[in-house]
């Protein structure tokens, strides 16, 4: 019991003598011992890396995972030890609207078809997304959040702790100089010199030693730096992936989608559509959508063609791959008979080639006088 008081009295001794000490600095009251140069550029390069580690793992954070509520939800489950629960994300939330729209307005449609495709694309987007989360998470993320966990607390509690002794030291040195100074008035040696003196010794080795240990671990921010450097190439490397696939994705859906000339759908007179004839458009697969024709287009020679019962001759605007037995297939710049038949869809008619017959695309020719 008289242990632990006397080691409380002397803890709450070193503490004031420290309080005492920090406060007169403060005031320019008492000397301070200063660090090394050395020192002070190592602690400098450790506050600089620890405050950008910690500003790039927050933007990473951002970049990979926009939603602020998401995030903050995956820090409570992190910190609860509990797996987050499984969740679209941005790309696979679009991708079931397309999809479920694209069902709604018909496969068969130039519309639907269009929206499908785009939300299969955009579902496939959404998976290198999450590998592009979770490779970031583990081989980015983590060992920076690890670092400011971790390594950088450990050189803090080390730096606090030389703060102290550097009190102490500079405490002890105080208190000499002051003995030193009541023996010169008393003109006689004195056993607080003697004190003071042994008190100073054993300080000023405690902070020598604890200088020491603080250096060796700020000397290890380089290897810090090198760790993250090679953290930071596998992040670029996944970032590649990710766009790689992503422009593969698109590309091939603009493949499926083909590509119209703009004035087929934003000009409604006839020497758009006629110069939209001079333009050679790449081979579109059966399982594109049909491109969109304006009203005008498909009105003024269309219905009409629908409404009566005799068959006209139609241009092919674009080549066409059918996608079943039912349907004929189109080369561009060829010349086909076409006529309606009764329960058709309106976006289809019935063509003629010679011998071969089948249902053709609309959207796919022009009707000639």
């Amino acid at each position: 019991m008289d242990f632990n008081v006397k080691k409380l009295a002397a803890d709450a001794g070193t503490f004031l003598s420290r309080a005492v000490q920090f406060t007169e600095e403060k005031l320019g009251q008492a000397e301070k011992t200063e660090l090394d140069a050395h020192l002070e550029n190592l602690l400098t390069k450790a506050e600089s890396t620890k405050q950008w580690t910690e500003k790039i793992m927050k933007q990473t954070e951002v970049l990979l995972q926009p939603n602020p509520n998401a995030r903050i939800e995956e820090f409570v489950y992190e910190k609860l030890d509990r797996k987050a629960p499984s969740r679209l994300n941005n790309q696979e939330q679009l991708s079931q609207y397309m999809i479920d729209a694209g069902s709604e307005f018909g496969p068969g449609t130039a519309y639907g078809n269009a929206l499908i495709k785009c939300g299969e694309t955009q579902k496939r987007i959404g998976g290198a997304h999450r590998e592009l989360v979770q490779t970031g998470a583990i081989n980015f993320l983590t060992p920076f959040r690890n670092f400011i966990e971790g390594d950088y607390k450990t050189i803090s509690r080390e730096r606090k702790l030389l703060q102290n002794k550097r009190l102490d030291l500079d405490a002890a040195k105080t208190r000499l100089k002051k003995a030193k100074v009541a023996e010169a008035r008393a003109s006689m040696w004195t056993d607080e010199v003697t004190r003071a003196e042994q008190e100073l010794r054993i300080t000023q080795s405690e902070f020598d030693r604890q200088a020491e240990i603080t250096r060796l671990l700020l000397e290890g921010i380089s290897s810090t730096h090198a760790h993250h450097l090679r953290c930071l190439n596998d992040f670029v490397e996944a970032q590649m992936t990710y766009f790689a696939q992503c422009y593969q994705y698109m590309l091939d859906l603009q493949k499926q989608l083909g590509s119209f000339p703009t004035t087929f759908a934003s000009n409604n007179n006839q020497s758009a559509l006629t110069t939209m004839q001079s333009v050679s458009p790449p081979s579109i697969s059966a399982s594109a959508p049909l491109p969109a024709a304006s009203n005008s287009v498909v009105t003024s020679g269309f219905s009409e063609l629908k409404a009566a019962s005799g068959n006209r001759k139609a241009r092919v605007l674009y080549d066409y791959d059918a996608a079943n037995s039912s349907e004929l297939s189109l080369l561009a710049d060829e010349v086909i008979c076409v006529y309606s038949v009764p329960g058709m869809d309106s976006d289809w008619l019935m063509g003629e080639r010679g011998n071969q017959k089948g249902k053709v695309p609309i959207t796919y020719l022009e009707l000639l006088n």
